[in-house]
């Protein structure tokens, strides 16, 4: 029963992680179009208020899927290619940090069509992860 409250939380907090890294760009998409002024201010709040709120998420999710494969052994090549899919998200998140800070700092280097596609990569990355973990291909 334990395993399976586990294994609930874990999706649980692992879609809420998702949520934030798909609206975050999209926030990001939206600041590279706002000229200065409120309208940026504002967009760059919430961008800020999300990314402190997808942290614990992130660490909820991450916490509970290692306590799941460690308390339970789960193994095989898909669960590798999970476990790199899962560190190229950590890796996607704190490069949403520092572009955040970038926009902080006004030092945006991207077009919002940059933007555009890079929002596309977790939904790339999901896709891949659930594939993986109920089809277990190799």
């Amino acid at each position: 029963m334990a395993y399976l409250y586990l294994k609930a939380f874990h999706i649980i907090f692992v879609m809420s992680w998702f949520a934030g890294l798909f609206y975050l760009p999209r926030l990001f998409v939206n600041l590279a179009m706002a000229g200065e002024g409120a309208e940026y201010d504002r967009l760059l709040l919430m961008a800020r208020k999300l990314y402190r709120f997808m942290a614990p998420l992130a660490l909820l999710a991450l916490a509970l899927g290692i306590w799941l494969w460690l308390g339970f052994g789960f193994s095989g090549g898909w669960l590798h290619a999970k476990l790199a899919l899962v560190a190229g998200l950590i890796g996607y998140h704190l490069y949403c940090g520092k572009l955040y800070r970038d926009f902080a700092a006004r030092r945006n280097h991207h077009s919002h069509v940059w933007y555009r596609f890079f929002n596309e990569i977790p939904v790339l990355v999901l896709v891949a992860v659930v594939l993986l973990v109920v089809v277990k291909p190799f």
